[in-house]
């Protein structure tokens, strides 16, 4: 119960370790409640709620404090074990030397082995570099990032952690398309158990093996991904209209036999028979969809051709009001023009400039250099990425539309804002404790009003639910003007536009190819970029080796000592041991793949998963073999 709501009642559910779960439902069904279950933040009124006591449970933080510290040791701190071992150590260094001391600094030295300490530093940084940070910003203070930027690093954070249960709640609001993408490939290859609230369908199809729905105040598990789960789930639906029906004709049958014969002394019997079966007969309760919520946008107003024409304009910002001369250019050279009924996505890595670029089609920024040809009769719809921050939470849905609709009769604005889903007292309420979800729902309604014949949507789903997304993509599907789009929702992407452009190096350029083909893309990007890094880091792990961290303090190993060279020997050890291991594994793997009768169409399920076992324990050979060198290397060194 939350308060007098209950949220489940008398459900049962198994979750099994290592799979990957999606949690989904309407707003308010008890998701966030859920987690904090999970978290032991909250207790269950009735009911038990387990899983193994020695489990690392792993989840974003909400809050973030201003901290002066630095962004990669914020993210390093997630891994508290290693942490606990660093500080530790450096007790146990500033302590006076003995045989026990040295033998307990021994011990942590292995167990920092163990954790992976010496190379803490360069997983950070590719962890920090998949989620959008360059090298320069992870020495950063964390108080001097932005909210979004800081709920990153709570990702990091938690991504750090070695975890055997992950919560993550939303974890692609604050983030591009080429960190959700990354994390996309992280959390495939994520180890522990997964549990995952996320409204981003292409997201959840990419990562998750199973859905949890949460419907009715009860849990229900779909195996597969939330495409399999919408079949199965309108399967249910159309199976369970089927059988209502069925029982309906049944109920009719029997209350006409007992109309008919009630009366007649030879019927009676039958007839009360008919009564008892009536009775017994139990209320099929019917499977409701998540009521349907839809819009569309009004025909967009007569509109000029080509709409607008940037000509050699420069996007960025003016540095000071006072001295036009000191700019920051973020793209260059833009020659575009847009025409009528074009559906663009605008594509590019985070901090390229495409919101920048969106601001100056809008005319909320000017160029810094060049001219914008702006079409007579253009109407613009701008959804900026941050326009639900720009509403003005004391007051209501009603006054935001009477602000830019003043002549217009009160009972058409609230049966227009009725459309939205705001009905009865909420037109008057103030948004200010409105979810993001239904200030995000108002701010789009803002825009259909003034009937645009140009959409430009900076994220315009961030909050957004997946039945308010797909309403989204659906009206802009049917939109007949034009759209400039900049999202992360892959799903939208793919059904409302039907061209790319991208923002790279500075430059506004076409883009040649699919979303597969810019996933491609930004991958080898992130490659590129993750190899700098290590270049820039470190000439190779090896000389991480030498250098683990404890809090802002190096620990230096010009040659190894005694108590270093055997925590490493240690490690070397068990490297070994789980090499000849993996090598065992891959034996009995082909052993098996050599029968015959493996590949016989009734064990096609058993040689998939086989053959996925067989590429698992292949990658985590080639792994060990490479740590493996690594540490051979700094011994022989």
């Amino acid at each position: 119960m939350r308060g007098t709501k209950p949220l489940f009642e008398g459900v049962d559910l198994t979750l099994n370790p290592r799979e990957k779960i999606g949690l989904i439902g309407s707003n308010g069904a008890g998701k966030s409640s859920l987690f904090a279950m999970l978290r032991n933040e909250i207790h269950s009124d009735q009911g038990s709620l387990d899983f193994p006591a020695q489990w690392q449970v792993a989840y974003v933080a909400q809050e973030t404090p201003a901290l002066e510290r630095s962004a990669i040791d914020y993210a390093i701190d997630g891994d508290t074990r290693l942490r606990k071992l660093e500080t530790k150590l450096a007790e146990l260094e500033e302590q006076e030397a003995t045989d026990e001391n040295g033998n307990l600094i021994a011990e942590v030295y292995i167990a920092l082995a163990d954790a992976d300490a010496y190379t803490v530093q360069s997983r950070a940084e590719q962890l920090l570099l998949g989620l959008g940070f360059t090298m320069a910003q992870m020495t950063q203070s964390v108080a001097s990032f932005s909210g979004g930027w800081r709920m990153r690093l709570n990702l990091a954070q938690a991504l750090m952690c070695p975890s055997d249960l992950l919560l993550l709640d939303e974890p692609t609001n604050h983030l591009d398309l080429d960190a959700i993408i990354w994390l996309e490939e992280w959390l495939k290859r994520y180890a522990g158990t997964l549990v995952i609230i996320s409204h981003d369908r292409d997201f959840l199809d990419g990562v998750v093996n199973v859905i949890v729905h949460i419907d009715e105040r009860k849990l229900k598990r779909y195996g597969g991904n939330y495409s399999s789960f919408e079949r199965q789930r309108l399967a249910q639906l159309v199976l369970a209209q089927g059988l209502i029906e069925k029982q309906n004709r049944q109920r009719a049958h029997l209350i006409s036999f007992i109309d008919r014969f009630k009366a007649k002394a030879s019927k009676a019997k039958q007839a009360q028979s008919r009564v008892k079966a009536l009775a017994r007969m139990d209320e099929l309760a019917p499977l409701r969809a998540a009521a349907e919520f839809s819009f569309e946008f009004k025909e967009p107003l007569n509109a000029p051709n080509p709409l607008l024409v940037l000509e050699d304009v420069s996007a960025g910002y003016h540095l000071d009001e006072y001295d036009l001369s000191k700019t920051k250019i973020i793209v260059d050279n833009i020659n575009f023009s847009l025409q009528i009924g074009q559906r663009i996505g605008l594509l590019g890595v985070n901090g390229a400039g495409k919101s920048t670029l969106i601001k100056t089609i809008a005319g909320e920024l000017n160029p810094v250099n060049g001219v914008a040809h702006i079409g007579k009769g253009l109407t613009i719809g701008y959804f900026a990425q941050h326009q639900v921050e720009m509403l003005r939470h004391d007051e209501s849905p009603l006054w935001h539309l009477i602000k830019i609709a003043p002549n217009v009769r009160e009972q058409e604005l609230r049966n227009f804002l009725g459309s939205f889903n705001f009905p009865g007292q909420m037109v008057t309420s103030p948004i200010k404790p409105f979810s993001g979800g239904e200030k995000a729902r108002l701010a789009l309604a803002l825009i259909v009003w003034q009937r645009p014949n140009l959409l430009l949507l900076d994220e315009p789903t961030n909050h957004l639910d997946l039945e308010t997304r797909e309403a989204l993509t659906d009206a802009l599907a049917q939109f007949e003007g034009t759209v400039v789009l900049v999202s992360h929702d892959r799903h939208l992407l793919r059904a409302t536009t039907d061209q790319f452009i991208i923002v790279a190096d500075g430059e506004l350029k076409p883009f040649d190819g699919d979303l597969d083909d810019y996933k491609d893309w930004l991958l080898q990007n992130k490659l590129a970029t993750a190899e700098a890094a290590k270049k820039h880091v470190a000439t190779s792990v090896a000389a991480q080796v030498s250098q683990p961290t404890i809090e802002n303090k190096p620990v230096k190993i010009s040659s190894l000592n005694p108590t270093q060279k055997k925590a490493l020997e240690a490690k070397v050890k068990r490297l070994d041991e789980e090499i000849e291991k993996f090598n065992r594994e891959l034996t009995a793997f082909a052993s098996k793949l050599e029968g015959g009768d493996m590949y016989e169409e009734k064990r096609k399920e058993e040689l998939k998963a086989l053959l996925a076992l067989q590429a698992t324990t292949q990658k985590n050979l080639e792994l060990a073999e490479s740590e493996w060198l690594s540490l051979n290397e700094q011994l022989e060194g």
